[in-house]
């Protein structure tokens, strides 16, 4: 491909995409994980004890918190997946929808955080695990968000 400069542009899933196309393999197994840590929460009596009315643990809005986590991180599992098909199948879709889970999952975070503060007040805002995701889905979006809208690969690339 030859851009508006006269200048060839290289194409294909080389450069830095190759950094992209690891992420976004990674992606589905990281989520995949974070789903899987639910079922301690169900198969331990944790979920009956924090949801039922009169238990000395009784914890109001978590049983709708925590099904409102699962819903999210099983959009974002899928969207995944999907991300993996159009990555590797250079679809024009893949930048953009690339871009939406990025900074979806950075508000996630946040919104997930503050949420969590008000169901667990004594709790801190970010605990270690937390600061950590939020960190990656912070730096994520600053590093790659860019390249997608800019990069004359991206552009080369994702052309079906």
């Amino acid at each position: 491909m030859i851009d508006e400069k006269g200048n060839e542009v290289k194409s294909g899933l080389g450069g830095w995409l190759v950094l992209v196309g690891f992420g976004t393999v990674l992606g589905p197994i990281i989520i995949f994980s974070h789903l899987n840590s639910y079922l301690t929460i169900f198969n331990d009596g944790s979920y009956e004890m924090l949801t039922t009315p009169g238990s000395a643990v009784y914890t109001s809005f978590f049983g709708i918190f925590l099904w409102g986590e699962i819903l999210c991180n099983a959009l974002l599992f899928f969207a995944a997946l999907y991300l993996i098909l159009l990555f590797f199948s250079k679809k024009k879709l893949f930048p953009k929808l690339y871009i939406y889970v990025l900074v979806g999952s950075l508000i996630f975070v946040i919104i997930d955080a503050l949420i969590a503060k008000q169901i667990f007040p004594s709790e801190p805002l970010f605990d270690a695990e937390t600061t950590k995701i939020l960190i990656r889905a912070l730096l994520s979006s600053i590093i790659w968000v860019p390249y997608m809208l800019m990069s004359k690969r991206v552009k080369a690339t994702f052309i079906k």
